[in-house]
């Protein structure tokens, strides 16, 4: 018995011991987004809540107009028993410029903010399709280091905005999202992204090999701050929100109060106002007949650079362009943006339709063209009821 008590005494000490050094080691700044990281553990649509923000400001809202049809014709029970097992939270159909169906789950409605998560990636190449069309940013192919003097000298001045758009920068950036010193936890948690940027640099050719880094995306927002002389999320609302007639303010997480945004994530919104950016993209960057990104951009931008090699095989790329993600499926051509728990926009022009999924968890799994397997369930759904 005694032993039993000076074995727990021992411990009892010891567990002390390493709280305490915890709590001393993330002390120091470098180190204080662990206590975060650890405390929610995971990352989750409703994050928005444990983040400083700043708001993407709307303009005069351009309603929807829905089709005759509205909501009558809906996915079969298998298809929608197989939506709700991904913990879905919105399902949003658009046929023709009008929603043919939507449907919410747990709580959340047309208005209720989630998560886009890696869905911002493509915000950001939209955003720098419109730094060229209004003369901030050369071209695809500048260099870099014009707007960030860390990349001017050795393999670093050979990146131009191109790699960084089509995940070919040679970067070492390390896509681990479940490590707690990942370079991607740190971004996520931590409250320094100027710091993130300035560690990286390029290890490996650019423009040779397609290999998904959250990375470049961030290394984007910093271009665009420095070509435009603004915030992201000013941009942001000024280039897409307002134009696009968005009805409710969206929310971009900083890295802390007044810094920067988490560009490779964290634009949060609805399934209404996301289907805009799906539209856009539909019209080859037009919205209600003007251009607000220019025809050329986005359609390079929806399509493969088979110039690259695959990440996950010598072939050609054939599922990636600038910041999108391209498949193929049941004789549809479908650029779509993504992110990590099943957040999609997908665009099927074949259909003249946008489909939009938010919600809590993604298949482990993936088919053909990189794409998680539960992609096939949402657009399987779509084509039950688009016409």
């Amino acid at each position: 018995m005694k032993i039993l008590k000076k074995i727990f005494k021992y411990l009892g000490i010891l567990i002390l011991l390493l709280v305490v050094a915890f709590f001393v080691f993330t002390a120091f700044p470098k180190y204080n987004y662990l206590r975060k990281a650890i405390y929610y553990n995971l990352a989750d649509i409703d994050d928005y809540k444990i983040f400083d923000n700043r708001t993407i400001k709307a303009g005069k809202h351009q309603p929807w107009t829905t089709t005759k049809d509205y909501n009558k014709k809906a996915p079969s029970s298998t298809s929608l028993q197989k939506i709700e097992g991904y913990e879905t939270v919105s399902f949003l159909v658009l046929q023709n410029s009008s929603i043919k169906y939507e449907k919410y789950w747990n709580s959340y409605s047309d208005s209720s903010w989630s998560n886009s998560f890696s869905m911002a990636k493509s915000v950001i190449s939209l955003l720098i399709g419109a730094a060229i069309d209004e003369g901030k940013i050369k071209s695809v192919d500048q260099k870099v280091g014009d707007f960030l003097p860390q990349f001017k000298e050795g393999l670093n001045n050979q990146l131009t905005i191109r790699h960084l758009l089509s995940m070919s920068s040679g970067l070492n950036w390390d896509e681990d999202y479940a490590g707690p010193t990942s370079m991607t936890t740190i971004a996520y948690y931590g409250k320094n992204l100027e710091r993130s940027v300035k560690e990286m640099k390029v290890v490996t050719t650019p423009g040779k090999k397609n290999i998904y880094q959250s990375g470049n995306t961030q290394v984007l927002a910093f271009v665009l701050e420095k070509a435009t002389g603004k915030t992201v999320a000013d941009y942001a609302s000024e280039k897409l929100w307002k134009p696009l007639g968005a009805k409710h303010d969206a929310l971009w997480s900083l890295d802390k109060e007044n810094g920067h945004e988490k560009a490779y994530c964290c634009f949060n919104s609805n399934a209404r106002d996301f289907a805009r950016l799906g539209q856009l993209i539909l019209l080859n960057g037009k919205w209600q007949g003007r251009q607000v990104i220019s025809e050329k951009y986005v359609k390079e931008a929806t399509t493969p650079d088979k110039s690259l090699i695959a990440e996950d095989s010598n072939e050609a790329n054939n599922y990636y362009g600038y910041q999108f993600w391209i498949l193929k499926y049941k004789g549809n051509t479908i650029p779509y943006m993504r992110g990590i728990l099943g957040q999609y926009i997908f665009i099927i022009p074949e259909k003249n339709a946008v489909v939009v999924r938010l919600g809590h968890k993604r298949d482990p799994q993936y088919g053909d063209y990189q794409a998680p397997k539960d992609v096939y369930a949402y657009l399987d759904a779509a084509f039950e009821i688009l016409d």
